[in-house]
């Protein structure tokens, strides 16, 4: 197994983990609706159940529709997932960890989709003048974070690339 193969496995593999063990403590001890407060006034642990995508997207699409309309787009972002990491350098660990936890966070959404016809949100916080962020979890941060890894590293490369074309 390569180094970046290690890479992307063991923190999809994690981030799968970590995210169905937190929903789990979820689902076991706070009733649908729940709000804990961990900071009051700002961040709270909930119990919701999304059936859409971010934001409640195609929420109203009836069940069987939905359940395989999120499994074919899972499994596409799968591939793409696959494809790119493909296409990285042996060596380029960076880009296999953004990868892993995009990839560790659609997993953990699929098993929640495959499960419960829905995923399982928890974290929720209360902003500005009243503004609530809408709910979201383990997974959805894992995909946000390893995007946003990859837009920095989109972005150093081309800084670097631009750097080499004015040395020449």
């Amino acid at each position: 197994m390569t180094a970046k193969l290690r890479v992307l496995s063991g923190v999809a593999a994690v981030g799968l983990v970590l995210d169905q063990i937190t929903k789990y403590l979820i689902e076991t001890r706070l009733i649908f609706g729940d709000e804990i407060a961990v900071i009051e006034g700002f961040f709270y642990l909930t119990r919701v159940h999304n059936r859409g995508a971010a934001f409640g997207i195609l929420s109203n699409l009836p069940e069987s529709m939905r359940l395989v309309f999120f499994v074919g787009i899972t499994l596409i972002a799968v591939a793409v997932i696959i494809s790119f990491f493909r296409k990285l350098a042996p060596g380029d660990r960076w880009a296999a960890s953004s990868l892993g936890l995009i990839l560790g966070g659609a997993l953990g959404n699929l098993c929640d989709r495959v499960r419960l016809g829905e995923v399982v949100d928890f974290l929720h916080f209360k902003l500005w003048q009243g503004y609530s962020w809408p709910d979201f979890n383990l997974a959805d941060s894992f995909i946000v974070v390893g995007v946003g890894l990859l837009i920095l590293e989109l972005i150093a490369i081309e800084g670097d690339e631009d750097e080499a074309s004015e040395s020449v």
